[in-house]
């Protein structure tokens, strides 16, 4: 009964789904405000309902209901209850419906924290999404239904959740991610709005940065989180495969990096207007995009969750239909929403549309070599792969690129500047900065040049940040009242560039330094890696709730001090047999140490052992971290939450500095 009413509340999600894409935008066509006035409730009604589904197919799972197709296909009697829930959406159906419901979060969200926008606007914006509602609930109804049941025959047992899958990651990384992708979706329906009304101005970039920059922080963090999943979890050593599914949900973030530099300068300086749209369309695209790539059956990849090439076929045509739609709109509608602004090439103007260019090229090296092999592949062109050598050789000098543009933006000022202020005020940095890139590698034995140019542009980011800040605080009573008037929006800034300085640096550093060994250990056999010694002491059989495993422990010694104990195991699981490895970790600031199991070897209790040392690994993290924090710490900025004149907000963001 429950799959029933499960099933039953995603029709009427639908319902409501069509009815808010149809009524208001008629409403908003014909100035009738009774039915532009339905979109709000609407939007939370449509809430209700997929929430409502959700939580059947979620009790379906907890109370191990293997009458329902998909839990009886990822799903165990012996699966710890958490991962029963996480199973929720570890596979295509179940997915599908957490992202329908995180959009119908995202539309509900707009409706409750937009009710300062004029009607005709929400209404339009409201309607956009529910026409993306309806694509989405339409494809779960009709090609993808979580709730097909298994009568007669209903198993005895599920065939268990997929062993990679059955990780704490797995609980927070796919929301996460979900909430970046469909995030997008507002700043997409902010953009077709504005092009239907055939207006955008300061107010329309006000109201859409919030919620791009919440996006972009959810993105930010379920990138780090898969990163970091596939860290620990996968038992390579990797943080990073260029894997064409990670590209799926890194083009998007690229390119909303972009959106949010843009919209800035359409805020404050009404430029870029026409530009800013369709990098708004091209986010979003982006992630329809990567939703095709993952389940339309064209892609092997772990993260991959479809093979039925009828649902991508689906996909396929409602990208088409979405982007298609919206090119035809803006091709119509760009002419009158284009910018009559003018700046001087040496001005923030100038750093920001860099920056935009940077990203784009970034973008579509990325797109390019994911798409590659399949393309070649359609055509009959034989099979082809772009692994990381292409990625490496075209994208990292790109970001080494943007870093001086990153260090210039905070400091220059709109509309004109000049050469010679930026040479007074960031040549202190400047000097810094190369003294340190200079110096610092030299702590390592081995002197790495890729090491000193990244810790080189990383502080002169840091530097270049704090000398901004300190500017801005100077001239105030105290320290605390000159930072008190710093607003969101600069701290975000502030953070995310900070995050972002520390990405590069530990990217960089575990790049270059990192050593590996691939050895043959038996209990008692000792290893020195980077000056510490890893001794295998013993092997022990454990049981888990829904697996065996032999787990190796080892002992790390530094100098004859003891420093960790680690644990890695071999890990088969009960229903379905298959074998995974669990990587034991000894986390640090400045290191990790890394131990994984292989296969035994031979008859005397040997095993291939897979020995780490990564430095500076967690900045990468961190960083991630901290970028997503500041764009969190953006959506707080009040000026983004009141409907004020565009001569208002100029005057604001000359009092704030801005």
């Amino acid at each position: 009964m429950i799959p029933e009413l499960g099933h039953f509340a995603l029709i009427i999600g639908f319902c409501l789904a069509l009815i808010l894409a149809t009524v208001p935008a008629w409403g908003a066509w014909r100035r009738n405000s009774r039915a532009m006035a339905l979109a709000p409730g609407l939007a939370l009604g449509l809430l209700v309902f997929v929430a409502i589904s959700f939580a059947c197919l979620s009790i379906a799972f907890l109370q191990d209901d293997f009458s329902v197709k998909v839990v009886a296909s990822n799903s165990n009697s012996l699966l710890p209850p958490v991962y029963k829930f996480s199973a929720v959406w570890g596979n295509h159906e179940g997915s599908l419906l957490l992202w329908a419901l995180i959009l119908s979060l995202w539309t509900s969200a707009v409706a409750v924290f937009s009710a300062q926008l004029p009607l005709l606007v929400l209404a339009r914006v409201l309607s956009v999404m529910g026409a993306v509602g309806v694509g989405f609930l339409s494809f779960l109804l009709l090609t993808s239904n979580p709730f097909a049941r298994l009568l007669p025959g209903t198993p005895a047992d599920g065939n268990d959740l997929n062993p990679l899958l059955q990780d704490p990651g797995l609980i927070i990384h796919p929301p996460l991610l979900y909430m970046g992708y469909v995030g997008f979706s507002v700043a997409f329906a902010f953009a077709i709005a504005a092009l239907l009304g055939g207006r955008l101005d300061a107010s329309w970039a006000r109201w859409s940065r919030p919620w791009t920059n919440a996006a972009w922080a959810f993105l930010s963090l379920g990138i780090m989180l898969g990163s970091w999943w596939a860290y620990y979890e996968l038992g390579w050593g990797g943080w990073w495969f260029w894997d064409p599914v990670e590209n799926a949900s890194f083009m998007p973030w690229l390119a909303g990096t972009a959106l949010l530099h843009s919209l800035a300068a359409t805020e404050k300086r009404g430029l870029f207007k026409s530009w800013t749209l369709l990098l708004a369309i091209f986010a979003f695209s982006l992630s329809l995009l990567g939703t095709f790539m993952v389940r339309s059956g064209v892609l092997t990849s772990v993260h991959a969750f479809a093979t039925d090439p009828a649902r991508g076929l689906f996909i396929l045509v409602f990208l088409a239909l979405v982007v298609g739609g919206s090119l035809t709109l803006y091709a119509l509608r760009a002419p009158a929403v284009s910018s009559r602004v003018s700046f001087d090439w040496v001005s923030r103007e100038s750093l920001i549309l860099c920056n935009n260019v940077v990203f784009l090229v970034a973008t579509i090296t990325v797109l390019f070599g994911t798409l590659f092999p399949l393309i070649m592949d359609a055509l009959g062109a034989g099979k082809y792969s772009v692994g990381p050598p292409y990625f490496n050789a075209v994208f990292v000098p790109l970001m080494a690129l943007l870093v001086p543009f990153m260090g210039l933006g905070p400091v220059a000022r709109w509309k004109r500047d000049s050469v010679r202020r930026w040479r007074s005020e960031l040549l202190f940095p400047t000097v810094v900065a190369v003294l340190c890139g200079l110096t610092l590698p030299l702590f390592n034995a081995d002197y790495n040049l890729w090491v000193a140019l990244a810790v080189a542009l990383s502080a002169w980011l840091v530097l270049g940040l704090s000398r901004d800040l300190w500017y801005r605080v100077r001239g105030a009573v105290s320290l605390a009242a000159g930072l008190r008037r710093i607003t969101p929006s600069y701290w975000g800034m502030f953070l995310a560039h900070l995050g972002f300085a520390a990405c590069v640096t530990g990217i960089v550093a575990t790049s270059q330094y990192n050593i590996e060994h691939d050895l043959k250990m038996s209990p008692g056999d000792t290893e020195t890696l980077a000056g510490y010694e890893f001794r295998f002491v013993e092997l022990v059989p454990v049981r888990g709730p829904n697996f065996l495993a032999d787990e190796a422990r080892v002992e790390v010694y530094r100098n004859g001090e003891f420093v960790a104990r680690l644990a890695p195991q071999k890990r088969r699981y009960m229903a379905t047999g298959q074998v995974m490895t669990e990587a034991a970790i000894d986390p640090g600031l400045f290191r990790d140490l890394y131990v994984a199991m292989g296969e035994p070897i031979g008859e005397d209790g040997a095993w291939a052992i897979r020995l780490h040392y990564k430095p500076m690994v967690r900045w990468m993290w961190l960083g991630a971290i901290l970028m997503g924090l500041g764009g969190f710490t953006t959506v707080f900025d009040k000026r983004y939450r009141r409907l004020r004149s565009p001569a208002a907000v100029s005057a604001s963001e000359a009092a704030h500095g801005v």
